[in-house]
């Protein structure tokens, strides 16, 4: 059904887009062209997100070793971390969380530009200061930033409209 609508809202758009376009001048020919052009733009945006990177959850946990049991009770493994350092990484499937005690006050979504589900490393990325600036382009407020003169890993935060945080977390350079 969203489909349908959809294809009706562009088809009327165009109709709209051409005759106005004809009239400042413009052939209808380019004027099609034009708009299937901006059409496609649209739907590429929509088929192809903001390419983020892998996402986790991060707790902020009081006892991290009481954490750590609870969630491989419910099928979690270590996947990374040092427990000495009071952070660990479990993995069950491709659902990832990270335990964080006394770190920080909240839970935070965390996203990984450069990493694929499984922490590997990718090819080709979009690089966190180049996310950083599509955001700040769309007004979205930062709490924290990465240093745009810098390379490598860095990492900036945003909360949304509730105050939940969510961190964009680059740890490798990009190629």
């Amino acid at each position: 059904m969203k489909t349908v609508f959809y294809s009706f809202v562009v088809s009327m758009l165009l109709v709209f887009c051409v005759s106005v376009k004809a009239d400042n001048g413009e052939s209808s020919n380019q004027a099609v062209k034009t708009i299937k052009t901006e059409e496609s733009a649209m739907q590429s945006s929509a088929q192809n997100p903001m390419p983020l990177g892998n996402f986790s959850v991060s707790l902020a946990v009081k006892d991290l070793a009481e954490s750590k049991a609870f969630y491989e009770k419910l099928g979690f493994s270590v996947v990374a971390g040092d427990q000495q350092q009071n952070w660990l990484v479990l993995q069950n499937g491709d659902t990832k969380i990270g335990l964080f005690q006394g770190m920080f006050e909240a839970n935070i979504l965390t996203f990984n530009p450069g990493w694929d589900s499984t922490g590997t490393e990718l090819d080709s990325f979009v690089d966190v200061r180049e996310l950083q600036s599509l955001l700040q382009a769309q007004g979205v407020q930062l709490a924290t930033e990465a240093d745009e003169a810098s390379t490598g890993p860095a990492s900036f935060t945003v909360s949304d409209p509730d105050g939940n945080q969510i961190m964009i977390d680059q740890h490798v350079d990009k190629p």
